[in-house]
């Protein structure tokens, strides 16, 4: 049985936890928003056509802020279309996803959604086919109180009090060349900087986000990042990450790994933003929006002919079932992103419903919740306070794709009256025994302790058993005298709450 050791210390702080880590990504895009967030006739639908048991299930998951309304869809996108009127918005072809957009459901619907999860809007401006004006046009829609041509729109289409979205992204993976209007990094800047500009002109306090690479295995990754930011370093404060992993050719272990690589991603964008900010003796910090991450099995539906020559409403698009390792993976991520709490202060799960997500619903049947929903919720309830550092003594393992790597990984967090502990076992077989010395944390007794593991970790989630991966109690972990001890199943990850 394998055997770690972890120090936590209270003063090895690294930053506040971020309530925005927490937050996901809301796409029209397959059957998110449409058979998935609104579906009029469902029983659940409230007046607005919103189905509330998703709404539970998104308060559940704990979800903070909400990206919207893409993604690749943003870059075709005319916000005017999707305001006024239901029985007057145009249908629209997405060429993106190749699919019919009926706009039933638009920016103030959306807003009203918001507030039925008690979640922020983080609002994306179309910069692939539009530009500075349009972007203008839906800050003041979105943000002006009244008395001027659009907010007085608002006004009249029903919404009195402004939507007051403080989160902007300057467009979306502006390096992809399956983007509409993708662009160079010096056209990018350019065009973002002086959107970002203009923006600030209106509102000095917004917080906006530029495009950073699609991922770090885009041929451009670091020189678009320094190019934009060279242009855009005085007018924004975040640069964006996305990252997606996926088990490649049935190599478990790198999969199970795939946190190694998130953190060698955000050290290097990290690296080329403060190098900008070197060259420009500025004192200011860029922080990171990660506002797509996730597991997501690109290959297999790159392969697939969810994509065809018709145009459909709401087809069934990117709608992955997740197993137990999919989601130990994800609990990883999410214990990686809180590592880097000191640059990482805002970051979207993508996505929410249906399209690689953690809740799945069917047309006029239920909703349910993916293995991924797990470590998200628990993580978004427990972790609070400020990111401890832990001191990890654990064997390593060879991986193929991410080089060597830890057995096991952990992450603490630690609050006035309140303490909690995150960890994986990547060990394929084995289960591992920790200790971890908490004496540091003040902690005197255990609240829960929950692992999510399977004998088989492929087990899923499905509409016909749907609660066949759930947490369950860990009955091995035990305090005394400061010390924590807990027996990790092999693929596995667990939370552990002290008080």
């Amino acid at each position: 049985m394998p055997r770690a050791h972890i120090e936590l210390d209270r003063r090895a702080v690294i930053a506040p936890v971020r309530r925005r880590t927490f937050g996901s990504f809301v796409e029209h895009l397959g059957r998110c928003v449409y058979t998935g967030l609104y579906e009029p006739e469902h029983p659940s639908a409230n007046d607005d056509g919103f189905r509330m048991d998703v709404v539970a299930l998104v308060r559940e998951l704990g979800s903070t802020a909400i990206r919207y309304p893409g993604g690749n869809f943003v870059s075709g996108f005319r916000w005017e279309d999707s305001v006024g009127p239901r029985d007057k918005r145009p249908v629209r072809r997405d060429l993106a996803w190749h699919s019919l957009e009926s706009n039933q459901v638009g920016l103030d619907d959306f807003a009203r959604w918001l507030k039925l999860t008690d979640s922020e809007l983080m609002l994306a401006v179309n910069l692939g086919t539009r530009g500075i004006q349009s972007a203008l046009d839906l800050l003041e829609y979105a943000n002006h109180p009244s008395g001027t041509a659009l907010s007085d729109l608002r006004v009249a289409n029903g919404t009195p009090t402004p939507h007051n979205v403080r989160m902007w992204c300057l467009g979306n993976e502006m390096d992809g060349p399956w983007q509409t209007g993708f662009m160079t990094a010096d056209d990018y800047g350019k065009i973002a900087a002086r959107t970002a500009a203009a923006m600030k002109m209106a509102d000095k306090d917004l917080e906006l986000v530029a495009c950073g690479s699609s991922g770090s295995g885009m041929p451009t990754f670091g020189d678009w990042e320094r190019t934009v930011l060279e242009h855009t370093y005085d007018h924004v404060d975040y640069v964006s990450c996305h990252a997606y992993y996926q088990e490649h050719d049935g190599d478990l272990g790198s999969f199970l790994a795939s946190a190694t690589d998130m953190d060698y991603f955000l050290d290097t964008v990290v690296a080329t933003a403060d190098h900008v900010g070197y060259k420009k003796r500025s004192k200011k910090k860029i922080n990171i929006s990660f506002d797509e991450w996730n597991v997501w099995y690109q290959k297999e539906h790159h392969e697939s002919d969810e994509v065809n020559d018709e145009w459909r409403h709401a087809p069934r698009q990117l709608e992955d079932v997740y197993s137990v390792a999919d989601a130990v993976v994800v609990g990883n991520l999410l214990m990686t992103l809180l590592k880097h709490s000191d640059r990482v202060t805002s970051a979207s799960l993508a996505q929410l419903v249906n399209v690689i997500a953690p809740i799945m619903t069917e047309p006029g049947g239920p909703a349910w919740r993916q293995t991924t929903f797990h470590p998200f919720s628990i993580t978004s309830r427990l972790a609070s306070g400020e990111v401890i550092r832990p001191l990890i003594q654990a064997p390593v393992y060879d991986t193929a794709r991410h080089g060597e790597a830890s057995v096991i990984d952990a992450v603490a967090t630690v609050d006035e009256d309140r303490a909690a502990v995150f960890l994986v076992n990547r060990d394929l077989h084995e289960p591992a025994r920790v200790t971890i010395d908490v004496r540091g944390l003040c902690s005197t007794h255990i609240t829960e302790a929950v692992t999510l593991a399977d004998a088989d970790v492929y087990a899923r989630n499905t509409l016909a058993e749907q609660n066949r991966v759930v947490p369950a109690p860990n009955t091995t972990a035990k305090l005394a005298d400061g010390v924590l001890t807990v027996e990790l199943p092999p693929v596995s990850w667990t939370a552990i709450a002290l008080g």
